[in-house]
């Protein structure tokens, strides 16, 4: 008689379905992280073909989840420290992959499609939505930060424009109503906070004023330096993002301008940045830990449990109220 353990004992082992056995032994798409990790222990204490198992899992599963970030943004190394916690948790590996100077979103892509990640978590892209519709058609792809329309693209975003309303209504209850905008570039995210900003304005009944800037502190710098030498200049100020509020504060402090007694300032984004003492800024949250958390499980639901339907997920972002602003003096 035959005493070699059967598809069946495994699955009894377990406690699952002998499709899902089968499932996890080919490696195909379904089971989860955990019920892959039982099946395969449960395989090798029955000596039910262990190795070959395994070795068939390893070449056709590499349970990695590339992450594009740029280096130098501090708000995206705290997205991708809860998005470790979160990929760690789902059986998953992450690889990062960096924005420089020199080093565009293609080439960054490039590399986790060489590294031969399963999915991809992509904080903020700015690639034209042609390359990331095409990139989702390829790899199961989840934007962060940025809407994307594309049906195969999964997003993951705080409401931009609830979260640049909280700043300004904070801002207006203070008394202030010359409230200037710096931008945070040519970028999508960028542009959906300037069309924020643009729209609250308008309904408030008061002029917009968008300053010209980037995403860094140099850029912030530069705005800083504008407006405090303008003979009429605005009384609040509210930045596309922490790294330009720094840089405005900064050039505000040099040219003798009181922050919050001459000008009120406010970010966007919460990060470490803005919790230091001495900046202390008023910024609006996007919640990066529910935002990794969604991004993994995103991801994870396409690898493991085949979805195919688009998801989105919409948080809603809120103010925290520190020391750089303040009434209208």
């Amino acid at each position: 008689m035959d005493q070699r353990p059967r598809l069946e004992d495994v699955a009894a082992r377990v406690g699952v379905s002998t499709a899902s056995v089968s499932l996890v032994l080919r490696g195909a798409p379904g089971p989860s992280a955990e019920t892959r990790r039982k099946v395969l222990a449960a395989a090798g204490e029955l000596g039910y073909r262990a190795d070959r198992a395994a070795s068939l899992l390893a070449r056709r599963r590499r349970h990695q989840l590339g992450v594009l970030l740029d280096v130098r943004n501090p708000f995206h190394a705290e997205l991708v420290e809860e998005i470790h916690t979160e990929a760690d948790r789902a059986g998953y590996e992450v690889v990062l992959s960096t924005l420089t100077r020199d080093r565009d979103e293609r080439r960054a892509v490039e590399t986790l499609l060489d590294f031969r990640c399963e999915a991809l978590i992509l904080l903020g892209p700015d690639s034209p939505a042609s390359f990331l519709g095409k990139l989702a058609a390829q790899i199961p792809c989840v934007s962060i930060g940025r809407m994307v329309r594309d049906a195969a693209v999964d997003v993951v975003r705080s409401a931009d424009d609830v979260g640049v309303g909280a700043a300004l209504g904070h801002l207006i209850s203070l008394g202030h109503a010359r409230i200037a905008f710096v931008d945070g570039g040519p970028g999508a995210v960028a542009a959906a906070r300037r069309r924020g900003y643009r729209r609250a304005m308008r309904r408030a009944g008061f002029t917009a004023q968008v300053v010209p800037g980037d995403h860094t502190e140099e850029g912030g710098v530069r705005a800083g330096r504008t407006l405090a030498a303008e003979p009429d200049r605005p009384t609040a100020v509210m930045c596309s993002n922490d790294r330009l509020a720094v840089g405005v504060m900064d050039a505000f402090l040099r040219a003798g301008v009181q922050v919050p007694g001459d000008v009120s300032v406010v970010g966007y984004d919460d990060s470490s940045l803005a919790r230091l003492a001495h900046i202390d800024l008023t910024s609006v949250n996007q919640d990066a830990p529910a935002q990794a958390r969604n991004a993994v499980q995103a991801a994870v639901s396409r690898l493991d449990e085949g979805r195919t339907l688009r998801s989105e997920i919409v948080l809603v972002p809120r103010l925290t109220v520190r020391g750089s602003t303040g009434p209208r003096e």
